[in-house]
């Protein structure tokens, strides 16, 4: 199953280490969101290392399931690395 991660973090040192944290599991599309591919058990195993850093009070952090078949439209540089596709729609 794949999973968009978007967060807002609202201390600069809190935000470091917490993507520091989230590269290690899941693929940067943008500063603030990831992608994910796994089982809901590893994604709350991962999710539980960055909620230990995370600020309830002050922060934002969000997570949506993906449908199997999603389809995305990308318009400007490609932020995937190199060999990841998520789709063959080109716009």
């Amino acid at each position: 199953m794949r999973y968009l991660i978007g967060y807002d973090i609202t201390d600069s040192k809190r935000l470091q280490r917490i993507y520091r944290r989230m590269i290690k599991f899941a693929t940067p599309l943008q500063y603030s969101v990831f992608l994910f591919n796994g089982t809901k058990e590893q994604l709350d195993k991962y999710m539980q290392t960055v909620l230990r850093l995370y600020n309830k009070k002050e922060d934002d952090l969000r997570i949506y399931p993906l449908p199997v078949q999603a389809k995305y439209w990308q318009i400007g540089k490609n932020p995937m690395p190199e060999g990841i596709v998520l789709s063959t729609f080109v716009f």
